[in-house]
């Protein structure tokens, strides 16, 4: 921020909770507002546009949000890596924005996606293979291809 641009306003998830179906409030405005973390970043959960099925938690940052925003195409932040993820860059399994949704305290982001082919990058579809049932934790899914083929 420059010493003379004006800070990004920004809003109470508290103040939406009575808002009227219809009303609407800046992106910008919307986006500066978010409850990230300490390191910037909030959680993404990206489901399955057509089906439901929830695929996968990630985390975003602004940055990425933006840039899924703009291009379509989903954008993560990898906290192990400190960069950058596109989902599909190395394996081409893309996910496709379809719409993105704020939780009520906006410390949650709900992304509606096109995944083409496996979510996880154990080659599942989905990320959530493991089902607790009672005392154990069974494998529920198989891999939809060679793990090993995905990352060229």
């Amino acid at each position: 921020m420059t010493k003379n641009s004006a800070p990004t306003q920004k809003i109470s998830f508290k103040q939406l909770e009575r808002a009227q179906c219809g009303d609407s409030i800046s992106l910008n405005v919307c986006l500066a507002s978010l409850k990230y973390n300490s390191d910037g970043l909030i959680p993404a959960i990206a489901q399955q546009h057509d089906s439901g099925e929830v695929l996968m938690m990630a985390w975003m940052n602004q940055a990425a949000i933006e840039e899924t925003l703009r291009t379509g195409q989903v954008c993560y932040w990898s906290r192990s890596r400190q960069d950058y993820w596109r989902k599909g860059e190395k394996s081409g399994n893309w996910q496709t924005l379809k719409s993105m949704k704020i939780d009520c305290d906006g410390d949650t982001l709900l992304l509606s996606v096109d995944q083409q082919g496996p979510a996880c990058h154990t080659a599942r579809r989905h990320c959530f293979y493991l089902v607790v049932d009672n005392n154990k934790v069974a494998i529920n899914d198989a891999p939809m291809v060679d793990p090993d083929s995905l990352y060229k």
